[in-house]
């Protein structure tokens, strides 16, 4: 990719108890609409998970986690979204729920390249 490319981010996380509004961040979804790239990272930190929540359902977690991926990915599975564009497919995973899964609002940035800044984002706020 040649050039400075504008792109948005949000920050992935799990919300455990979601009367708390305590979270983890547990990954990033990166998105440029210019080069309809959307991509996501996804690592789930049980240790800080269970400090929050003892008893955490990690099987649900991970449920929630795969098909987040997948609908970023855009792979065919039933979901009428993974079909979307990548814009499209990050709005609406980025839209605000009230659930376990939730992301940080979106931001935007200017790289040049898409996947180094994902990796970028993924060591300041998840790791």
């Amino acid at each position: 990719m040649q050039g400075k490319h504008l792109f948005e981010y949000a920050i992935v996380r799990i919300v455990p108890k979601v009367e708390r509004e305590e979270f983890v961040n547990v990954g990033v979804v990166v998105c440029c609409k210019r080069q309809n790239f959307i991509r996501c990272q996804i690592r789930l930190n049980e240790g800080k998970l269970l400090a929050l929540d003892p008893d955490a359902d990690f099987d649900l977690y991970r449920s929630y986690l795969d098909s987040f991926e997948k609908i970023c990915a855009g792979e065919k599975g039933g979901n009428p979204i993974s079909l979307q564009d990548a814009a499209s497919r990050f709005r609406w995973l980025t839209s605000i729920r009230s659930s376990m899964l939730q992301t940080s609002r979106p931001h935007s940035g200017f790289t040049l390249d898409l996947e180094e800044s994902l990796a970028s984002l993924m060591e300041e706020y998840v790791f």
